[in-house]
């Protein structure tokens, strides 16, 4: 199957939708499944995250099961740098932020290699555009680096981060 063909199926395999306050303990089996656990978001900050920033949670659930296949989330602000602390603290979302740190693009190991995780950012991306935001920001392993560079983002470098005792690069998108 071609890249396109693939990408064309994944709005007939996949609804793309906010996430459901329901939903909150299987974010938190898939976090654990696509993080190592120094890196996870723990089950009590996802259960936060999504009880204050829904809308900042975008998931593919499964046309057939209803299940989770993936999601993105973040927190909205009006900083400009990506801090740890927006792992660990969800009252650092400012609804009116102008920029969104992501936090986490999650994709089950079945259903990867699809095209699933580009699909998330794109309509990620739209989404964010739409609703007057400015900037997207990221960390992510210099394994990643080239994957996010592909959806639109650009590496500032070495972060300032030390999430999981790993050293990260920031990445950034303008939407604007």
């Amino acid at each position: 199957m071609t890249d396109n063909k693939k990408q064309y199926d994944l709005p007939l395999r996949f609804t793309f939708r906010e996430i459901r306050p329901e939903e909150a303990e299987e974010a938190a089996d898939i976090e654990e499944i696509c993080f190592p656990p120094n890196e996870a978001c723990s089950r009590q900050m996802m259960r936060e995250r999504i009880e204050k920033a829904p809308e900042l949670f975008l998931v593919a659930a499964d046309r057939q099961t209803g299940a989770l296949a993936g999601f993105l989330n973040g927190l909205s602000t009006d900083e400009t740098s990506f801090r740890d602390e927006f792992f660990t603290d969800a009252g650092l979302y400012d609804p009116a932020g102008k920029n969104v740190m992501l936090l986490g693009l999650d994709v089950l190991p079945r259903y990867r290699g699809q095209g699933l995780a580009r699909e998330l950012m794109r309509r990620y991306q739209e989404r964010e555009r739409a609703a007057g935001r400015r900037e997207l920001l990221l960390t992510c392993l210099d394994s990643k680096v080239e994957m996010y560079e592909k959806m639109g983002f650009r590496d500032l470098g070495t972060a300032n981060s030390a999430w999981g005792g790993e050293i990260w690069h920031e990445m950034s998108c303008l939407l604007k």
